[in-house]
């Protein structure tokens, strides 16, 4: 018994300081990967100095009616990006918007992906209970991210906290799913019946066993999920479900310009290229993490 212990414990893995050293050198040696995390993490520290680094209030208008961006030849030099059709400074509200954002992305995947992971892996450590979590889950699958978000704003109002309940409800079930197929492979593995036979307790197994097998493979499916949740709180937004005037967001940024798109495109443009970037960047860092983490492909 106490040798099958300890061959159990040799089984699990460790997060040791050698292997965390490895896998970051690995993820950096991929040039994609380092842009990628560079660009996040420039987008990341303008947004939470975004209060700092505007020259202006987003909020405040000027007399400077759609001032195209500097690099154009009636643009000015006093609004880098220009300015919008109430004279608001693009550039502060990009910095401002993007900060919404990214919190908007970052609660509802965090709220989501913890919920989701958490009823995948007990579904698999309880199968008594797995046929009535997977219902649950198939009946949150049959709701789009979308109506879900008009359903919330008709209880609730426009707003980001319906925005951002729609987002971790739509990022349950496929988190869920995920955390399910991978615990299911790791509970046939012998060091489970080996911990159960020297008397482990189920939470001892659910933690030191089953989740520390289980955390890699659903932060991989997170991190991919993140580029995901915030085009999709950007559309929501953009319908007009999601933070309400004056205050800056991407997707509301974007659709406040649509109606300048023949004589001031920059207006909308501007936000949109910044949506696309962020989730570039991140779906190009989760396929790197992904290629990084994946015991299947470490090779």
């Amino acid at each position: 018994m106490s040798a099958t212990a300890t061959d159990t414990t040799t089984d699990t893995p460790r997060d040791d300081t050698p292997r965390r050293r490895s896998w970051w050198r690995r993820l950096l040696a991929d040039r994609a990967a380092a842009l990628a995390l560079a660009t996040l993490g420039l987008i990341v520290l303008g947004a939470l100095l975004a209060p700092l680094i505007a020259p202006y209030d987003p909020a405040t208008s000027s007399r400077s009616v759609m001032t195209p961006p500097v690099w154009s030849e009636r643009g000015s030099w006093d609004h880098i990006l220009g300015t919008d059709g109430q004279g608001r400074d693009i550039f502060s509200r990009v910095l401002h918007g993007t900060r919404l954002t990214l919190l908007i992305g970052v609660v509802a995947v965090g709220l989501g992906g913890v919920a989701g992971s958490l009823l995948g892996l007990l579904s698999a450590f309880y199968r008594r209970i797995d046929p009535y979590i997977m219902r649950l889950v198939d009946m949150m699958l049959s709701f789009p991210a979308i109506l879900l978000g008009l359903a919330l704003v008709a209880v609730f109002g426009p707003g980001t906290l319906p925005v951002i309940i729609a987002l971790a409800i739509a990022t349950v079930p496929d988190c869920a799913r995920i955390a399910r197929s991978i615990a299911v492979s790791i509970m046939e593995q012998e060091f489970i019946e080996a911990g159960r036979a020297v008397g482990l307790s189920d939470g001892a197994l659910f933690r030191r066993y089953l989740l520390r097998n289980c955390i890699s493979s659903i932060m991989i499916f997170i991190s991919l999920r993140f580029g995901q949740v915030i085009l999709l709180g950007a559309a929501l937004s953009f319908l007009g479900l999601g933070a309400r005037p004056p205050a800056a967001e991407l997707g509301m940024m974007a659709a406040q310009g649509r109606d300048f798109l023949l004589f001031a495109p920059h207006i909308a443009v501007i936000p949109s290229v910044v949506i696309f970037i962020i989730v570039l960047a991140a779906n190009i860092t989760g396929d790197a993490l992904r290629d990084v983490l994946d015991p299947r492909l470490r090779s």
